[in-house]
């Protein structure tokens, strides 16, 4: 079986939903497919684990804004950081105050909406908002 026809039986084994505690317990078998896709090195796998907490403490690390009255994002990764070793990510402040980096920010903002609309295009209710997003592209590029 491939990844996907063995991910459509432990769906069907569950009810179907697919968890991910029912796919690493399937994938313990070294006969899988889905077995190889992940790391059964304990070590190297706990040290995995902290660098994913590591980007979430930062994901939700937010600041009041007393001028806008709203709570921001401290820290933004841009694309071009994560393709460097180790990425990284900048204060939102540094990012929106340098022409360059805002512009990326905003072209990869464009482009994860361009795969949300995707994901959800057949959503009919959503239709009013990818009308506006597409009167809005002129002022992104």
């Amino acid at each position: 079986m491939n990844v996907r026809e063995e991910l459509e039986a432990i769906r069907d084994t569950h009810g179907g939903v697919l968890r991910p505690e029912d796919i690493v317990e399937y994938a313990r078998d070294e006969e899988t497919e889905l077995h190889s896709r992940f790391e059964w090195d304990d070590e190297k796998a706990g040290h995995e684990y902290r660098l994913w907490q590591a980007r979430q403490i930062v994901r939700v690390t937010v600041i009041y804004e007393e001028h806008i009255q709203e709570t921001v994002r401290c820290y933004v990764s841009l694309a071009d950081d994560r393709e460097k070793k180790g990425g990284g990510y900048r204060a939102l402040v540094d990012v929106m105050s340098d022409a360059e980096l805002r512009s990326k920010l905003l072209q990869q903002a464009w482009d994860d909406f361009m795969g949300w609309k995707r994901k959800y295009n057949q959503l009919q209710e959503l239709a009013p908002i990818f009308e506006a997003a597409e009167k809005a592209k002129g002022s992104i590029e």
